[in-house]
């Protein structure tokens, strides 16, 4: 085991190490729901004890994670954008369906946070987390206001979609075990476990044509 963290630096540097040791073992046994302390602990190469010197709980370090999602959705988000000014609304509905897509781990937090993780924290921890993922929620809107034509009402509305889409369409997607069994016994029940990215960005480009569409007068 490695000798206990003391300067600031190696206090964060070993935060990082169990926030990658955790998001490795979602990765790895198909979800946030089977990620438990004592592997990310010994991954992270600490004694079992370890973690509650960074994180008070497991719904703390997985809270965590979700945050450090935000910021990685806003970054990825702010790459592709690059320089553009142009983008039409099915173009900022790839943007978003792309960069979520690529960040798995996220989509799959995004319902464990709102069913659990923000209410199983301390208040504090849980006014961090909403701070920081406004604050990137913000940024993600103003990037996409500055690119394209929609309006930042459209854009609020759709980033809504995006996280809710992305949220629910992860589950369907990715089966339990019991599930996946299932489905190969009973194909026709198999069709909810669609294709998460392609389904995604297909909903979420008709509800930007949609949502850019003006609404009639009578």
């Amino acid at each position: 085991m490695r000798q206990r963290a003391r300067s600031t630096d190696d206090k964060a540097q070993r935060s990082e190490e169990l926030l990658a040791a955790a998001e490795a073992i979602a990765l790895e046994r198909g979800g946030v729901r089977f990620v438990t302390l004592a592997p990310v602990t010994a991954r992270a190469g600490l004694h079992r004890t370890g973690v509650r010197r960074y994180y008070a709980s497991k719904e703390e370090l997985l809270l965590e994670l979700a945050e450090r999602g935000w910021r990685e959705w806003s970054a990825a988000i702010n790459q592709m954008l690059g320089d553009r000014e142009d983008l039409q609304p099915r173009d900022v509905a790839a943007v978003l369906a792309d960069t979520i897509a690529s960040l798995p781990v996220f989509c799959d937090l995004l319902t464990h946070v709102t069913l659990s993780l923000e209410g199983d924290v301390d208040i504090e921890r849980a006014r961090q987390y909403k701070t920081n993922s406004f604050a990137a929620y913000d940024e993600i809107v103003s990037a996409l206001e500055n690119a394209s034509s929609m309006a930042i009402e459209q854009i609020q509305a759709l980033v809504a979609a995006a996280l809710a889409f992305a949220a629910s369409f992860w589950q369907v997607s990715h089966p339990t075990p019991t599930l996946a069994a299932l489905y190969e016994q009973v194909p026709r029940w198999g069709h909810v476990a669609l294709d998460f990215h392609p389904r995604l960005r297909q909903l979420l480009q008709a509800t930007a044509t949609g949502l850019a569409e003006p609404v009639p007068t009578r």
